[in-house]
């Protein structure tokens, strides 16, 4: 676990900004300068004690890593424009010293002088020791010097794009403004909500609780129209230059460094290896969704027939209401009456309590200094020891990041510093689609593993920092207890107090399952994107053309791979913000999602809070971290090696 005598970290206690950005910079100052000075004793440390100067270079890592990650945070949530600023400054300084660090020679001479014998006994210290050379090489340490200047200039305006592309997504919220007649099919808390202003009419935003709940049941079809097209034209034509030139300077970097793209670059630390296994892996997989899709697709052109005889394929911006009405009619799944049962208030709850029975967690909720009103903390305690604190900020507002995801506020290290996690998402104040509910179960377990990952020997195996294309295989996993009907009975009641029929949760997964192949189809055509985006480049360059325009690439892979036509007039990649973070990877989403139901099969349907089970999961797996491969610890909570048949049992059914 951890020692109890370590505190959280304290935010500012004043809701002034002045207050926030003297901390801002402060934070950053003292954390930058810690690392700093801890490095500078790397330099002279006696290589004849290498896990002595292992763990200078660790805990020089840790105080790096603070600096990054309030500066990721806060320049992602803060609610002021001048603190989001500063932060994103805060980030920036500390990814030019990695960068520097990375490239400097007389860093790797040490840590290439260290004797790896010496560390026998020591698998953890020996495994980091190899992660750190390897590190160093992947930086390309061993070019000359003007090489590695030309690096550094490229990572740092990498990560000055990044955060540009993030911030140009962050702040586009577009809206439609229609008349309240056009906007029936609309649950009435929604309406209720959205009153018409002093023109008679309502504004709907592209920001998720409006976006997802009018794409869905709004019955004018020029409604649905409207929103998904402003909703898939957010970000352009902002980033469209933004994203080309990352995709550029990746190339650059990875080719400078000897590999032959970026993808290649970017697989040589994931469990999938190489950069050529990643179209393999999309292919495989939507040759497994095709059959699946086609009945999915033979579905929602039936029922879309009967409103519009003559259609030969379904409109974009009517595939979300006509897979509701498939729900509905097919399934006898309404899900207007679906959401009464889940209340954001009693879900959260029900969320704590479900995790904190699975793993044995207890959450105290905690009145701190927070950054806006809405956030809630809790301290997570175990066996009487405080293990942590997570931050739960859970509803949009403006200049906030539009998606879901978990940030870190501390990483933890046993008897340095508890880890501290935040969980970012919008969600409505009030009911909640269960596709929401599913969502905020992911992320959560993103947080758990952030948490329970974070009371280890070193900075650099804790929490999430396993292999990436792993990290979503927990947090997946955990969406199964959504699906539940004993868990979610526990929780989803609806005004009167009745729990949510079991019946009705069977119906809903049988209606999930209908969908199965148009989202395995959708992931991969964003996987694909995501990849070839980045591969284009180098075969341009071996071409000697220029890579193709971002929109008609889009449209290619769209048709090759997508369950669905694309809108004329869109350009969903110019807000796709895994682009920035995932790079080449969101193939990461999917392999992760073959191991979790992997994973899952381990548990059995009967019970699925079985203590044994659930505290081998949480022993051998979400504890460990990045102390051991992700296969390795897989294989050790399985007792054999991963395998894709429960998924493919999965996606068949």
């Amino acid at each position: 676990m951890t020692d109890a005598a370590l505190l959280p970290l304290s935010l500012p206690s004043s809701d002034e900004v002045v207050d926030w950005a003297a901390w801002v910079r402060e934070r950053a100052v003292v954390e930058l300068h810690a690392a700093r000075s801890l490095v500078d004793r790397v330099r002279t440390a006696d290589v004849a004690d290498p896990r002595a100067v292992l763990v200078l270079w660790d805990r020089a890592a840790g105080h790096l890593g603070n600096a990054a990650a309030m500066g990721s945070l806060l320049g992602n949530v803060h609610p002021d424009a001048e603190v989001r600023d500063l932060a994103d400054t805060a980030e920036q300084d500390a990814q030019r010293l990695a960068t520097e660090w990375s490239l400097d020679r007389g860093l790797y001479d040490v840590f290439a002088a260290l004797d790896e014998a010496a560390l026998a006994g020591d698998p953890l210290a020996t495994r980091l020791l190899a992660k750190v050379r390897q590190d160093f090489r992947r930086s390309g340490v061993d070019r000359d010097d003007a090489t590695r200047a030309r690096i550094a200039e490229v990572k740092e305006r990498i990560t000055e794009l990044d955060q540009e592309f993030g911030k140009a997504v962050r702040d586009d919220v577009r809206t439609i403004r229609v008349a309240p007649e056009r906007l029936a099919g609309l649950p009435e808390d929604w309406l209720d909500a959205h009153p018409a202003d002093e023109d008679g009419l309502v504004t709907v935003t592209t920001d998720y609780p409006d976006a997802v709940p009018t794409r869905m049941f709004a019955r004018d079809q020029g409604v649905r129209r409207d929103i998904s097209t402003a909703f898939l034209q957010r970000g352009w034509p902002t980033t469209e230059p933004l994203l080309t030139e990352i995709f550029a300077l990746r190339h650059e970097l990875a080719t400078t460094v000897g590999f032959e793209d970026w993808p290649s670059y970017d697989a040589d630390v994931k469990m999938i290896g190489t950069g050529d296994a990643i179209p393999a892996f999309i292919d495989k997989i939507a040759d497994a969704a095709q059959g699946p899709l086609e009945r999915d697709l033979a579905v929602l052109l039936e029922r879309y027939r009967a409103d519009f005889p003559d259609a030969g394929t379904i409109e974009p911006y009517d595939a979300i209401h006509y897979q509701e009405l498939v729900r509905a009619e097919r399934y006898d799944v309404d899900s207007q009456k679906v959401r009464t049962y889940f209340d954001f208030a009693k879900v959260r709850q029900g969320l704590l309590e479900v995790t904190g029975r699975l793993f044995g967690l207890e959450y105290r909720p905690v009145e701190v200094p927070v950054w806006h009103p809405e956030v809630a903390a809790y301290d997570v305690v175990a066996d009487g020891r405080e293990l942590g604190r997570i931050y739960l900020d859970l509803h949009p507002r403006e200049g906030k990041y539009k998606h879901a995801a978990q940030f870190t506020l501390t990483d933890g290290v046993a008897g340095e510093q508890l880890p501290e996690g935040v969980l970012v998402c919008n969600f409505s104040r009030g009911l909640m689609e269960h596709d929401h509910v599913t969502t905020l179960f992911h992320e959560f377990g993103h947080l758990l593993h952030h948490l329970l990952g974070g009371h280890g020997a070193w900075y650099r195996f804790a929490g999430v920092a396993t292999e990436w294309d792993f990290v979503e295989a927990p947090s997946q996993m955990l969406e199964e207890w959504a699906w539940d009907a004993d868990v979610l009975g526990s929780f989803a009641t609806d005004v009167g107090g009745e729990a949510i029929p079991a019946d009705l949760v069977a119906r809903m997964k049988a209606a999930d399952d209908y969908g199965k192949g148009i989202y395995a189809r959708t992931q991969m055509f964003y996987a694909a994107m995501s990849y070839w985006f980045h591969r284009d480049p180098a075969d341009a360059a071996a071409a000697g053309t220029t890579p193709p325009d971002l929109t008609e690439r889009m449209i290619e892979l769209q048709g090759t791979y997508a369950a669905l036509p694309y809108l004329p007039g869109t350009h969903m990649f110019a807000s796709f913000g895994h682009l920035g973070g995932y790079s080449s990877a969101y193939y990461t989403y999917m392999w992760s999602l073959v191991i979790a139901k992997d994973l899952f099969s381990a548990f059995s349907a009967d019970d699925l809070f079985d203590p044994e089970v659930a505290g081998r999961y949480r022993d051998r797996v979400l504890a460990r971290g990045g102390e051991d491969d992700a296969a390795n610890l897989v294989a050790d909570f399985l007792g054999r090696p991963y395998s894709f048949d429960s998924y493919a049992a999965w996606l068949a059914r």
